[in-house]
């Protein structure tokens, strides 16, 4: 089983992804927690270069490139054997990252960047993916409590990036029937509880 957990920064799903990893490891599967972008030698240094301040002039073209390459090396190094090894895969961010923030937020053509993410997960397709929905004010809220020097370059973006994001992530989840929209503004074990409720969903049916 493979899932995917999806958002604008600052929705939470770090903290979701540890307590789905806590319940599902208590029920006695094998999990295997990867993060986005990074998750294998080359991707994090890809990461690296991606998240630092220092590479503002990075152009959009770029950044999609080196989003998807990393996610193409996590893929086959990483995700494939995993799911093929019998384990439960659960990614921070996935494909559909690309598709709002650098198809809907920077403005690149849809359909190409639909069809480079489907050459680069190939057969990695979630089975399920979570969209914690939290409002742009809760992003702006969430946002002025943490310290200017500790965002990255994709967090540190404007207010009106992270809107054109969230309008990605809904076309997404119209789109996708993987795709399970959950209010991020309830609480943390509110949320929690919802996410588990589709996984078992979810187990029924695989």
């Amino acid at each position: 089983m493979f899932i995917t957990f999806e958002g604008l920064d600052f929705c939470g799903k770090s903290t979701q992804v540890q307590l789905l990893e806590k319940y599902l490891s208590s029920e006695g599967e094998n999990v295997k927690i990867i993060r986005e972008p990074g998750g294998t030698p080359i991707s994090e240094k890809i990461r690296d270069i991606l998240l630092d301040k220092k590479n503002s002039k990075m152009s959009v073209e770029t950044e999609l490139i080196l989003f998807s390459a990393s996610r193409a090396q996590l893929v086959k190094q990483e995700i494939i054997p995993s799911l093929y090894s019998g384990k439960i895969v659960i990614s921070d961010r996935f494909h559909d990252s690309s598709i709002a923030y650098q198809a809907f937020g920077r403005g690149i053509p849809l359909n190409f960047v639909e069809e480079l993410q489907r050459f680069v997960i190939g057969a990695a397709v979630p089975d399920l993916t979570i969209f914690l929905d939290i409002p742009i004010e809760e992003v702006i809220a969430r946002k002025s409590k943490v310290k200017q020097i500790d965002l990255d370059r994709i967090e540190s973006s404007k207010i009106d990036f992270y809107e054109k994001v969230r309008q990605g992530y809904l076309y997404l989840e119209g789109k996708e029937s993987r795709i399970k929209r959950i209010n991020g503004k309830q609480t943390i074990d509110e949320i929690h509880i919802t996410i588990v409720n589709e996984i078992e969903k979810l187990k029924k049916i695989k």
